[in-house]
């Protein structure tokens, strides 16, 4: 006779699998989508590597070039008036060219020029940033655009820039995912896309945190289980191992169901130490004031200091996303909404750099910020008050693992729409990162469907001019 409330009772009456003691659906959900089996131990990278972590500042909606990281004095002589290029090719109707409502300076010993917005980040680390001012995408669409951006093809299912280099480097933790997501306020545009495995193991895919909460044990569903005790926990842990391992051996290495349990069992494994030793990372309760006081009590502050903590632990890839929907996409009021925006971003990152420096991180962590375009230098109708979305010409800026600090790379043309100066793709900007980090991105491949597949596809060059 079963004892009540005994594993086996629990699992005869509920099935192992739907009420699985650690939670994290979501995670193990996502972590089974896998071709293969995967392999999550440190590898060494192809030649000697300037990064071996990366954190992504995803400024979702496109901000805007020409009032960020690309002074163009030309805009206030035209403010108000028609275009006097023709080559202008914008998406609608516009209300003439705007200047811009932000002052520019130079800061450091670079004389590196940005605008007012980031004026904290500039005093503090412009001779750390590598401005990349010729920065184009393929289409003015977002959808498309976020795909390019973080998986490098906007139209097909590819495998983000995360899951690739998981697969290329493995992890050094071993209680957390090796790619973490963390985005507030609900998912971006095209959800989960933006980080999956696409046909890369399932455990390469970045696992979500919602960083609107301000509670740690709410930041990803079920991370603190509430009915169990340890011992019960790790019985049935066991169980589900022996089935999983059962059924298992009943499939070759090659069947596409070996594989997804395969990486069920991994992702199993993973949720059960996440619920034993992820909240140590993810509750801040143990930072000092000063240094909290230092990042500030936003939302963006809690989610840079959490990026930091996650780094410490081993974590290979953070993507820290500028809220869920598309903040930086200010077709109108834009004056009011990026001044707000980057308010809520320039002491978090001012903050996170000084602190990965002063940890000695900086110089092995890369740094990447930017949207997934830019925006026109003329105003939508009727107003001159917003911008539409740019893609022929907009920047990006990347600090730390091995890149030329204090430097402004490629130009757009006088009016700040179109690269005309150096030109840098999405592909070549992957290409370039893959590098810093290690590999050849030619050789970073994947067979799938009969052929090899690399994340820059058949494109992509490595910008030597942004290497130190």
């Amino acid at each position: 006779m079963k004892q009540k409330g005994s594993i086996l009772e629990f699992v005869n009456r509920r099935g192992f699998l739907s009420a699985l003691p650690y939670g994290l659906g979501a995670t193990a959900l996502a972590l089974t989508q896998g071709a293969t089996a995967s392999d999550l131990t440190p590898h060494p990278s192809r030649f000697p590597a300037k990064a071996k972590r990366v954190v992504h500042l995803f400024m979702n909606g496109g901000p805007s070039q020409v009032d960020t990281f690309d002074p163009k004095p030309l805009l206030d002589k035209y403010h108000g008036k028609p275009v006097p290029e023709a080559s202008l090719r914008t998406e609608r109707k516009t209300a003439g060219v705007m200047r811009s409502p932000f002052k520019f300076q130079k800061y450091g010993q670079s004389g590196l020029e940005m605008s007012e917005l980031f004026q904290l980040t500039g005093m503090r680390h412009a001779d750390r940033l590598c401005v990349v001012r010729s920065m184009f995408a393929e289409v003015p669409n977002h959808e498309p655009s976020l795909m390019l951006m973080n998986t490098g093809d906007g139209r097909l299912p590819r495998p983000s820039f995360g899951s690739w280099l998981l697969y290329g480097l493995g992890t050094e933790g071993e209680n957390l995912p090796a790619f973490v997501v963390l985005c507030p306020g609900g998912l971006p545009i095209v959800g989960v896309q933006n980080w999956r495995s696409a046909f890369l193991p399932g455990a390469f895919q970045g696992v979500h945190l919602d960083t609107s909460q301000t509670d740690p044990t709410r930041l990803l569903e079920n991370l603190k289980h509430q009915k169990w005790n340890p011992v019960d926990r790790q019985e049935q842990m066991h169980l589900i191992a022996n089935l999983n391992r059962d059924h298992l051996a009943k499939h070759p290495s090659k069947d596409a169901a070996h594989a997804a349990m395969q990486a069920r069992m991994e992702s199993f494994e993973l949720a059960y130490r996440m619920q034993a030793e992820a909240l140590g990372a993810l509750d801040l309760a143990d930072e000092p004031k000063i240094l909290k006081d230092r990042y500030g009590d936003t939302t963006h502050g809690r989610q840079l200091m959490l990026a930091r903590r996650l780094l410490e632990r081993g974590v290979r890839m953070v993507q820290v996303w500028s809220g869920g929907g598309q903040p930086w996409d200010n077709h109108d009021g834009l004056e009011g909404q990026h001044r707000s925006l980057s308010r809520s971003w320039d002491q978090p990152i001012c903050a996170f750099l000084d602190d990965l420096l002063q940890r000695g991180m900086l110089e092995d962590t890369l740094v990447l910020w930017g949207g997934e375009f830019g925006r026109t230098p003329v105003a939508e109708m009727p107003a001159l008050s917003g911008r539409d979305h740019n893609h022929y010409g907009f920047s990006v800026w990347m600090a730390g693992g091995g890149v030329r600090g204090g430097t402004a790379y490629g130009a757009t043309d006088d009016f700040g729409f179109q690269a005309v100066e150096k030109p840098v793709s999405v592909h070549d900007l992957h290409a370039t990162m893959l590098h810093l980090l290690g590999f050849d991105h030619e050789k970073l491949t994947f067979r799938y469907a009969g052929r090899d597949f690399r994340l820059t596809d058949v494109h992509g060059e490595v910008v030597r001019g942004l290497l130190a």
